[in-house]
């Protein structure tokens, strides 16, 4: 990462939107620690000096609440680093606040790691190991650890595969329900991502001088959108299913 432009010895910066790095860490809801540790990673670029002082700015502020979104919503701190040494050198807070937006706009929450005894108090019952393997084999739960202390994190959809075992159908039928599921959806989220950053993202990314106001506006409006789409893609599979019946009906 590149360093950031050396601040004039002689220029007061108070006014100019610099921050220490205790003033940087409470922006950031951080401790001045974590804010450290963070920076010795190599996720913030170096800061402005002043004398011996250390000073950061709203790019330092924008990778901070990067980092926090980013793991707030499941990521690990490995994957964050990756994904922070990718961008562009001189990304700026616009750039930083368009790209956690489409990287936050689908996702739901962070994922919670339960031992077996926890994963069965998530589950309502005792789940048996043929249970367990089962959801596991619908993408439902992951398993990660070792025999005798594994850990497991459901994922969204884990409370309807733990009711769908109540019912009585097929196994087979399960699996290639959770296949047809998993294949369609796939395709749609790599379809609807790519309206979304050509239709919404670009456009707005082509507009000159964002504030931090209209970052944060953006993020949000993204957020209200994913909600409109889970809602719109509820209703358009409930009108097809009812297309079918009609046409299954007109057939006989």
């Amino acid at each position: 990462m590149s360093a950031v432009s050396v601040v004039d010895a002689d220029r007061d910066p108070e006014g100019t939107g610099l921050r220490t790095i205790d003033e940087l860490a409470t922006a950031a809801g951080l401790t001045v620690r974590t804010t450290r540790y963070y920076a010795s990673l190599g996720l913030l670029p170096p800061p402005a000096r002043r004398g011996r002082m250390a000073w950061y700015d709203d790019t330092h502020l924008a990778r901070l609440e990067m980092i926090r979104a980013l793991q707030g919503h499941g990521f690990s701190l490995q994957a964050v680093e990756g994904f922070l040494s990718s961008l562009p050198e001189d990304a700026g807070v616009e750039e930083l606040a368009v790209q956690r937006a489409m990287l936050t706009s689908w996702t739901v929450g962070a994922p919670q790691e339960f031992s077996r005894r926890q994963l069965d108090q998530h589950a309502g019952r005792r789940l048996s190991d043929d249970e367990i393997a089962l959801i596991e084999e619908l993408g439902m739960v992951h398993r990660s650890g070792d025999e005798g202390a594994e850990r497991f994190t459901p994922v969204h959809g884990f409370d309807v595969a733990v009711a769908l075992l109540d019912l009585d159908i097929p196994v087979s039928g399960m699996r290639l329900a959770g296949e047809a599921i998993s294949h369609h959806m796939s395709a749609l989220a790599g379809d609807l991502t790519v309206i979304l950053r050509d239709e919404v993202i670009e456009p707005w990314r082509r507009e000159q001088n964002h504030s931090r106001d209209e970052a944060a506006q953006l993020e949000g409006t993204l957020a209200r959108l994913r909600q409109l789409t889970l809602d719109a893609i509820v209703s358009a599979f409930r009108r097809s299913a009812n297309d079918v019946i009609a046409r299954s009906l007109h057939r006989r």
